[in-house]
């Protein structure tokens, strides 16, 4: 939920006319994920955004559920995902419910450069776990690198470009708009004081380029789990300016500034990003509880309402064993779960912890995928046999 911004060339007035050198009109387009009664941006085209000049047929690309057990806890080897050239290709679900998919991706490449990616189901958090590169769209580019979230909302036409073969990517698809916490915001909408991240951290799209380019250039346009191949007759990227308070831009995990206290936290102090019945929360290097009687390792709670994911980015972590990069945990609602035996003794005394980690916290139950299956580790629901 970023502020108002602009780049490039926008009339005085919306939805009056505003003309090319040739006395011809640009078109106006307005963008909102919620109608007209949200968040929107007007964009001005070189030519009307509608040229559709072929379509094929749509290939289903949903997640099938592999297993109807949602009470166990799980855990998976991220890195095992093997890499693909192709980065629409490379994205592999891996846990998945109505309100959010969980998605690993390992693209070697982007996309060529007449190919284009848009959901237009879900808003994305692209977390960048390994790599560089930068994220191409109509508003303008956003480079990117370890540890930034990308947030993409859904119906942005997006290339991604990567600097090397070697990335790593966890893509959270939202059903639902990506925000702020608002405990974080004022009424009007501006970052608090109490907040663990500020609008200075927030990187907005820069270096608008108007491509004004006529041939075949396909969009890969997916809804409701199928994806669309749809061929535009010009560059989707050809804005010559716009403005609005919807657009995607990106915030880094390593600007995320941690909340402690005497005790031992609870996991909403690290919340990052709300959507519709799911959180997303930072881990990040921080100070221990002071209290001179202090447990810094987190107690055992009791997951009543809401299933708890944990991505491993790096650094160690002091309630788990065995933890490697690009780890997953599930420990699911309805069965509690804490840490690890000897990690509660272990870790009093301890000042601080170097561990950075992605949490989503679901409020109905995630289901496990084929993909996902594939990379269980099956013993961890027996990791706290003493």
């Amino acid at each position: 939920m970023p502020h108002y911004h602009s780049l490039g060339k926008v009339p005085r007035k919306r939805h009056t006319q505003f003309r090319k050198p040739d006395g011809t009109l640009y078109s106006e387009q307005l963008f909102s994920t919620e109608g007209f009664s949200s968040n929107s941006s007007l964009l001005y085209h070189t030519h009307p955004p509608t040229k559709i000049i072929r379509t094929e047929e749509p290939v289903n690309v949903a997640p099938v559920a592999a297993s109807s057990n949602i009470l166990k806890h799980r855990s998976f080897k991220g890195f095992k995902i093997a890499p693909e050239d192709d980065y629409i290709k490379s994205r592999k679900t891996v846990l998945f419910n109505n309100d959010v998919q969980l998605t690993l991706a390992a693209p070697k490449k982007g996309l060529a450069d007449n190919v284009f990616y848009k959901n237009a189901d879900t808003d994305e958090i692209l977390f960048i776990h390994e790599g560089t590169g930068t994220l191409k769209t109509q508003y303008g580019q956003i480079k990117f690198g370890y540890g930034d979230y990308v947030v993409v909302p859904r119906g942005t036409i997006y290339q991604v470009v990567f600097d090397s073969e070697d990335n790593r990517l966890l893509i959270i698809e939202s059903f639902s708009p990506v925000t702020f916490p608002k405990r974080y915001l004022s009424k009007y909408g501006q970052l608090l004081e109490n907040s663990p991240f500020c609008e200075r951290d927030i990187r907005q799209p820069q270096d608008l380029e108007t491509i004004d380019q006529q041939g075949e250039f396909l969009v890969q346009v997916k809804k409701k789990g199928f994806l669309y191949p749809i061929w535009y007759g010009h560059h989707p990227f050809d804005v010559i300016g716009w403005d609005g308070c919807e657009y995607p831009y990106a915030l880094s995990i390593h600007d995320f500034e941690p909340i402690t206290g005497r005790v031992h936290q609870p996991p909403p102090v690290h919340q990052t990003f709300d959507a519709h019945n799911f959180v997303v929360c930072s881990f990040v290097p921080r100070l221990y509880d002071y209290h001179p009687q202090s447990i810094p390792a987190p107690y055992n709670h009791s997951n009543i309402d809401s299933d708890e994911v944990l991505y491993y980015v790096d650094g160690d972590f002091m309630s788990r064993k065995h933890v490697e990069r690009g780890m997953i945990t599930l420990h699911p609602a309805g069965i509690p779960h804490g840490p690890h035996p000897g990690t509660v003794e272990k870790s009093i005394g301890k000042t601080e912890t170097k561990e950075l980690a992605v949490m989503v916290d679901t409020f109905h139950p995630l289901i496990l995928t084929k993909e996902g299956l594939g990379i269980e580790d099956d013993t961890y629901i027996y990791s706290w046999i003493e």
